[in-house]
């Protein structure tokens, strides 16, 4: 078993000035998502529109601008709505205490939801097709966030067996038995993994919709089976049928995310234009 390396959150002082790690993983996300749809707007059916539908770098900016609004919204309001409803009823100011911790990504996507929405309707466009533009690119920056939580050290897994090759002590969990080092799990799989997965997926035409879909689907499985290494909330515990809170929440992304494919696949024309390979 492995030791968790103590890290310090920060990555550079000077003077009062602190340049937290975890900050510097939400830029990198930022700017993983300005390349990437940069490179986004190759694929169709992005590349062969024209006039006032056409996609162009500024769209990708003011995606980016409204998405980083939703995350940073709507991960608060999800986090207080969803884990501690109760305390922050009572305490309503010590929602704005952000510096304190607590976001929620489920929060975050329905932030980004009603930011691609207003985006959408600014334009002119369908939200579904704004949608299908953002999902490939948005992997990167779950990654990125976890890679996050890695160096804070928190959100440690679970108790795993200390022949586990890569089983790891948190000291700061209170304990000094061996766990799932489940930050790296959700790197993985709904990080990289999605990514490759999506990203190859979107290359290719596809209907609207389809490819919102495959990431509600992609990641809502992909969470609920890293969440099962993951340790609960400690102030919420497991919750009914022994699911954690991370578990319930994908539930309706897994069942939106058919929704979307089967949808698109009955009402939607398949694009006939190849794409163009970035």
């Amino acid at each position: 078993m492995l030791m968790y390396p103590t890290i310090d959150p920060v990555a550079l002082s000077i003077g009062p000035l602190a340049i937290h790690w975890y900050g510097l993983t939400y830029l990198a996300a930022f700017a993983l998502f300005l390349f990437l749809g940069t490179r986004r707007l190759r694929h169709e059916p992005f590349a062969s529109m024209t006039g006032p539908q056409a996609w162009t770098r500024k769209d990708v900016e003011d995606v980016l601008f409204l998405g980083v609004l939703g995350v940073v919204v709507g991960g608060r309001i999800g986090y207080c709505l969803f884990y501690k409803p109760g305390f922050y009823f009572t305490h309503p100011l010590d929602i704005f205490y952000v510096w304190q911790g607590g976001m929620s990504f489920h929060g975050g996507l329905l932030g980004v939801i009603v930011s691609m929405v207003w985006f959408a309707r600014s334009r002119g466009r369908p939200w579904v097709q704004v949608a299908d533009f953002v999902a490939p690119c948005v992997p990167t920056g779950l990654a990125a966030g976890r890679v996050g939580n890695f160096i804070n050290g928190e959100l440690w897994g679970r108790f795993c067996d200390a022949s586990l090759p890569w089983g790891m002590v948190f000291p700061q969990s209170g304990s000094l038995a061996p766990r799932h080092p489940s930050q790296v799990y959700q790197f993985l799989l709904e990080g990289l993994l999605l990514f490759v997965l999506l990203w190859l997926y979107a290359r290719r035409p596809r209907r609207m919709g389809e490819v919102s879909g495959a990431f509600l689907l992609g990641y809502g499985v992909f969470r609920f089976v890293a969440e099962f290494f993951r340790e609960p909330d400690s102030f919420l515990g497991l919750l009914p049928l022994g699911m954690s809170m991370g578990q319930w929440l994908c539930v309706p992304m897994i069942f939106g995310g058919i929704v979307f494919l089967v949808w698109a696949r009955r009402r939607q024309p398949v694009l006939s234009k190849t794409s163009v390979v970035a």
